[in-house]
């Protein structure tokens, strides 16, 4: 059996950062992306997402995204591609260009180290990500006065983008793809939950609605609130 990862500052996963209890002090929010690796099954639409260990004392068994904080390292990282146009100017909304890029890179570097699979390419231990197959889908600020917090932007991908064998780094458990009407009274949190309905909006629609549709966030408590790009 893996060993359990620790929990605490260093836990950095953006679907997982709802840490309990509230704090007085002022905590801003680090910048982080997920990645919703998606496919079409047998039945439907389905998910690549992983159990938080269950050997964990803050909310175990809750099912999460691939993702993270992002490293100093992505902004130098080189790309097999870059942004598609539309997904560059939803993620500089909120975030200056250059951090706009390292987010997509996060997302892709993230994804193989929790599962192996490498979006783009291997150049001896790091993954060259292929930027251009992703799409934005949204983001959410965890709440005020909570000990961790992220601004995390969740991104999209085709699983025929990726390569490799699904293999766990033992930070996430049962990871799978999980079709949608799977997810049905399975434990995920309110802003998961939240992004796997936008992802059904996202998905139904064709390539030109998805890059002149309507973005929402999530902010404060869990909330919907409509973005206005510039």
């Amino acid at each position: 059996m893996s060993k359990p990862p620790e929990e605490g500052p260093g836990a950095d996963n953006p679907g997982s950062a709802d840490a309990a209890g509230q704090t007085r002090r002022r905590v801003i929010p680090r910048d982080a992306a997920s990645l919703v690796l998606f496919r079409l099954g047998r039945r439907g639409p389905e998910v690549l997402m992983g159990r938080r260990h269950h050997a964990l004392r803050f909310m175990p068994g809750v099912l999460v995204f691939p993702g993270g904080r992002v490293d100093r390292e992505d902004y130098r990282a080189p790309a097999l591609s870059e942004l598609a146009p539309a997904t560059r100017r939803m993620l500089e909304h909120r975030a200056r260009p250059s951090l706009a890029r390292a987010l997509a890179v996060a997302a892709a570097r993230e994804l193989h180290e929790e599962t192996a699979l490498v979006l783009g390419e291997m150049q001896g231990d790091r993954v060259v990500p292929d930027l251009g197959c992703m799409d934005y889908l949204s983001r959410a600020i965890t709440p005020a006065g909570r000990p961790i917090r992220f601004h995390a932007r969740f991104l999209v991908a085709p699983a025929e983008a990726s390569r490799g064998e699904i293999h766990g780094s033992g930070e996430l458990e049962e990871l799978r793809f999980f079709a949608l009407p799977e997810l049905e009274g399975q434990p995920v949190m309110r802003v998961t939950a939240l992004m796997l309905e936008e992802f059904q909006r996202w998905l139904s629609l064709d390539p030109e609605a998805r890059a002149a549709r309507r973005l929402n966030a999530v902010m404060g408590r869990d909330r919907w609130s409509e973005e206005r790009l510039g």
